[in-house]
Order: structure tokens, then sequence, then C-alpha cells
């Protein structure tokens, strides 16, 4: 099993599909109450998710279509290098959620995409030297084939939960809508 720490722990094990997300930089709400004291990893992750998809402030690049297609084609790419399978996903106006078979570390992954889209998404904004995305991601590997399908499930219904549209087939920045092959 690979390992790694940032802010946050790092865990691969060998073919288990992980569940990631990561956000654009600056794009928690400044007024969020903090999870409480005791809080698990994931009901930390689900507390600021739930103020990440209700958020009106802070960039909401992806909103912008030029930048969604950017950062979905980013994720093709890594697909097309053969660097990982995507199962599910869906860009929301400020955050990605993505559940993915790596096939190199996960580490390589999210550079090679938060990276190349990084660089695309802010020559089409006219930006230089600003962050793009949030330097780090929140991932959880995928203990059994019914979590799997929890995950993907809450994936491609974040745009429905947040109020976005009525169906999730209705997002288009989605597997839901648009799988990729």
């Amino acid at each position: 099993m690979t390992y790694y720490r940032r802010r946050l722990p790092h865990w691969q094990p060998p073919d288990q599909d992980v569940f990631v997300t990561w956000r654009l930089y600056g794009s928690l709400p400044r007024k969020i109450p903090p999870p409480t004291k005791n809080s698990s990893p994931g009901a930390t992750f689900a507390h600021y998710d739930h103020f990440l998809d209700k958020a009106q402030e802070g960039p909401l690049w992806l909103k912008d279509t030029r930048i969604a297609e950017c950062v979905l084609e980013g994720m093709i790419e890594a697909q097309k290098k053969q660097m990982t399978q995507i199962r599910a996903y869906t860009l929301m106006t400020n955050h990605v959620h993505i559940l993915l078979k790596p096939i190199v570390l996960l580490e390589q992954i999210t550079r090679q995409i938060k990276g190349a889209t990084a660089r695309r998404a802010n020559l089409i904004l006219s930006r230089t030297g600003i962050p793009f995305w949030q330097d780090e991601s929140f991932d959880r590997w995928v203990r059994n084939p019914a979590e799997g399908e929890k995950i993907r499930k809450y994936i491609e219904g974040n745009p429905v939960a947040a109020g976005l549209v009525a169906r999730p087939e209705n997002w288009p920045w989605s597997s839901a809508s648009r799988p990729i092959e």
C-alpha cells in the first residue's frame, strides 16, 4: 500500500478505487462554522462539501463552460495516458468529485489533472501567478463494491443535492450525462 502525508494522510491500496475531491483555491466561504471537535474525516469532508455546494461567493470558475470543458479534457487526457480509469465524476461550480481506479500513483494523477487544467484555466481567465486549485485534495479508498456504488450515486447526485438540477443526467459536467469512455 502506498502512503504519503501532507496536511491529510493519503492511502492508496493496490487495485482499489479511490474517491477524490479537490476545490478551487480560496473557494471555502469565510464564515463556516467548524465541524464538531471529534468529527471523523468523512464527517469533516461532508461538512465542508455542504458549504462548497451552497457557495455563492469566492471563485466559481467551473460555472464557465470554457473552464469546465478544460477540466473535463484534463481528466480524459489522464485516462488516455493510461494513468487512471474514471468511474464517475462531477464538476461543481467550485470543486470536483471523481471516483477512479488509479493505474499510477494517485499523487501523479492529481498532479497531472490539476497542473494541466490550472495552466489552461488561468490562460482562459487571463490570470498569471495566482493559484487555481487548492493545493491538497481529499481522498478515500473504496473498501468494497457497495461503497463504490454509494460513492458513485453521491458524486452524480451532488448537483441535485446542491439544487442545480432536478436529475443527475441534467447536469452537463457529470458522468451521469457525459460518461468518459
